[in-house]
């Protein structure tokens, strides 16, 4: 072991022992206590905003715009957590059965204790300030670990940590895949990861040795059910542009549509014009607006994805281009891709859409139901029976209809996946619950 490491090693074990003991006074802090430290972090955010703007830049080239949509994210859920936390933490009365007349129940919701955080890379900072606030809203202590993947953005995030507070209460550190492995050996009471599902299984595993509770915010291969009755301009414009959102590279991205085949070539042909509207000058990738893929590595994951399914059969019907100078990819559109490409069973997380089509929506069920449940599946109709039809015949984390990713907008609704696409919720009062341990309490009769 190097002295870098070993440093390292002897600094979180010292921040362990150290929140170990500080918990404890952590979980009894007022709301008045909570609202004050998520004033600081909002304050301290708001002070650097130009860094993360630039940091977001430089880490995946996100533009002034999507850059403010990650600070709007924070901001919101900071802002929410403020205005409802001393309701949150209010005791729950819990009305009592016939054998218990007498006796008095309640539900108190308690700190889980100290949280162990992993932010992903695609939206580094959203991913670790999201998670944080239900943390600190709960009363819990916090040990936080950016991605590596985005330095810039990382090191940011370090930044205000340290600024806001004390590392027995909320600790940050800086590193890769060793750093991870040396924090998932800690007995601590919680994990949130946001992430793939392979490393959500090696997280899952390692929080099992210790028995600690885990939120795994994971993703999948999120489908799309476009209908006959649906506005299919207004479906196809809105998912071609949802799939190129962070140039693919969202857990919550459509990614393979289902269009009925009457409506086939009139939703491809408007896919193509959205990209061209969007994404192209005279021609050319308008790279202030089409991000890059965060690393070499995935360019070659993807570019890897869209060969194999074009050497099998698959039916390139826009885009397809890759440019190394600028780490892209173009957004493209693939139909006739063949079961055994390796695009059907990976998920993409790039801007590779795959186009299907179905006579009988049975043919579409018979497939998902073999699939993993997805993180969110979407439909797109103007018949509602037809909707409750494909909610009681599918699975998936959440659902939006005729849209993509708004319900994860609505603070108001839990998120989350289910299996293979993750465990837990959180936003809004189910991040707070998520984050805290519901303690049954009774209070029997005195027997005279």
């Amino acid at each position: 072991m190097n002295a870098e490491n070993k440093i390292a090693v002897d600094e979180v074990s010292e921040v362990f022992d150290l929140q170990t003991e500080n918990q404890w006074h952590v979980r009894r802090s007022s709301a008045a206590q909570r609202i004050e430290k998520l004033k600081r972090l909002r304050a301290a955010v708001l002070s650097y905003e130009d860094e993360i703007k630039s940091a977001l830049f430089l880490d995946l080239r996100k533009n002034e715009e999507a850059a403010t949509l990650e600070l709007d994210a924070v901001y919101g859920d900071i802002d929410d957590a403020i205005a409802s936390v001393t309701e949150w933490m209010k005791p729950v009365i819990v009305e009592t059965s016939e054998a218990f007349k007498s006796a008095r129940a309640k539900l108190v919701y308690e700190a889980r204790g100290i949280v162990l955080l992993f932010g992903a890379w695609n939206f580094p900072f959203t991913l670790v300030f999201q998670p944080l606030v239900p943390i600190i809203a709960a009363g819990n202590c916090a040990i936080v670990k950016p991605n590596e993947l985005s330095p810039n953005t990382s090191l940011v995030i370090s930044k205000i940590v340290k600024d806001v507070f004390d590392k027995e209460e909320i600790a940050v550190f800086e590193g890769g895949v060793d750093l991870a492995n040396r924090l998932l050996e800690l007995p601590i009471d919680h994990v949130f990861f946001t992430g793939s599902p392979a490393v959500g299984k090696i997280v899952m595993a390692a929080a099992a040795k210790h028995l600690a509770s885990v939120t795994l915010e994971l993703g999948g291969k999120n489908p799309v059910i476009v209908d006959k009755s649906a506005n299919i301009e207004d479906a196809a414009a809105k998912i071609a542009f949802l799939r190129n959102m962070n140039t693919g590279q969202v857990c919550l991205c459509p990614e393979n549509v289902y269009v009925h085949e009457d409506c086939k070539d009139e939703f491809i042909a408007v896919a193509k014009a959205t990209y061209s509207a969007t994404c192209y000058v005279d021609g050319e990738l308008n790279t202030d607006v089409h991000g890059k893929i965060v690393d070499k590595r995935n360019l070659d994951r993807v570019r890897g994805y869209l060969d194999d399914a074009i050497a099998k059969g698959a039916s390139l019907e826009f885009g397809g281009q890759v440019d190394e100078s600028t780490q892209s990819i173009h957004p493209t559109i693939l139909t006739n891709v063949p079961h055994d490409a390796r695009i059907m069973s990976e998920e993409v997380f790039g801007p590779i859409l795959s186009i299907f089509t179905y006579k009988d929506i049975s043919e579409v069920y018979k497939s998902l139901q073999k699939q993993e449940k997805p993180l969110a599946l979407y439909v797109f109709s103007e018949d509602d029976n037809f909707v409750e039809d494909v909610l009681a015949n599918t699975s998936s984390g959440g659902v939006t209809v005729n849209h993509c990713v708004m319900h994860y907008l609505e603070h108001n609704l839990p998120f989350g996946g289910v299996n293979g696409s993750g465990i837990g919720r959180y936003h809004g009062i189910h991040g707070f619950k998520e984050l805290s341990h519901e303690r049954a309490v009774l209070h029997t009769a005195v027997e005279v």
